[in-house]
């Protein structure tokens, strides 16, 4: 049964991971009278979604009674502000990351997103040695150098990129600069997460809802921030259609599905299906999205 539970999470995570990048692409670049979907409020209502889906299972795993769930959430999270307040950290910048990705993919082509976006194993790697006292061996070190050569040579401009260079410099640069920041962050706040969860015992359920409390606080201040003024002007749900709930679903499953990754398989079985993610993302962003063209250099590598 369990054996089943590890590849059955692993294949919805390869599903996820594809799905969510190629459909927040397609949404991002989809034109359409009227207003486009505001990132920011989609971040929201995915967050929201998370807290939702976690609080379900939270009664489920407490035999579906409303007494058990409500005694659950008030020892587990109003009882320990303490605890609760250490998910304020990793669940702001993980917002902030939601919210780059969306920039990222809206300047970027998917296959290239997603090369570069690996390089969050550098960052976690470099985050777990000096926050959690990791060693890594030789030949894990010599894995993230060939990782950090492969992104750079995805970067290395082709030919035609130098045709296009004056009409879509600014706006890589822009998605680069994106996809990196959400490199670091990531990085940092996942093995943040991780020091939470091992000096603790609480579920990874209510460390979900703990870290969607927060995430819905500071995604609602940059909703008024940056897009307060088309908030009140459109709507919050302005230019929402059925993708956009696809997109926002999606997101909000992420979390729930890299708990199961991690709780029935482990981080090495996790990175094939990321693996497998991008084989499958590149190959649709070619023959369906057509936003991505092999050049001699990919041919090559």
């Amino acid at each position: 049964m369990s054996a089943n539970l590890k590849y059955l999470s692993l294949g919805i995570l390869v599903f996820q991971t594809t799905s969510l990048v190629l459909t927040m692409r397609y949404s991002r670049t989809l034109k359409e009278e009227g207003p486009r979907y505001l990132s920011s409020t989609a971040v929201v209502v995915a967050e929201l979604l998370k807290i939702m889906a976690c609080i379900l299972l939270v009664y489920k795993d407490s035999k579906c009674s409303l007494r058990a769930l409500n005694r659950i959430l008030h020892d587990e999270i109003l009882n320990k502000p303490m605890e609760t307040l250490k998910l304020a950290i990793p669940s702001g910048i993980y917002t902030l990351q939601n919210n780059l990705l969306y920039v990222a993919l809206s300047n970027l082509d998917a296959a290239t997103y997603q090369v570069t976006y690996q390089l969050k194993i550098l960052t976690t790697a470099l985050f777990s040695v000096s926050m959690l006292g990791k060693k890594l061996g030789l030949y894990q070190w010599l894995s993230l150098v060939i990782l950090m050569t492969g992104v750079a040579f995805v970067q290395w401009p082709s030919d035609s990129q130098e045709l296009d260079k004056e009409l879509s410099a600014g706006s890589q640069f822009v998605g680069l600069m994106a996809v990196l920041t959400a490199c670091f962050s990531s990085g940092f706040a996942g093995v943040y997460f991780e020091k939470i969860l091992k000096e603790t015992k609480q579920s990874v359920w209510i460390r979900n809802i703990q870290l969607g409390f927060f995430g819905s606080i500071f995604g609602l201040m940059g909703v008024y921030i940056y897009d307060g003024e088309l908030v009140s002007k459109n709507g919050f749900f302005q230019g929402y259609n059925r993708l956009t709930w696809i997109v926002v679903v999606l997101q909000a499953l992420g979390g729930l599905v890299i708990a199961a990754v991690i709780k029935y398989a482990d981080n090495i079985l996790k990175g094939f299906a990321t693996s497998l993610s991008i084989i499958l993302s590149t190959l649709i962003s070619y023959f369906w999205l057509q936003d991505f063209v092999p050049t001699s250099l990919c041919s090559s590598m």
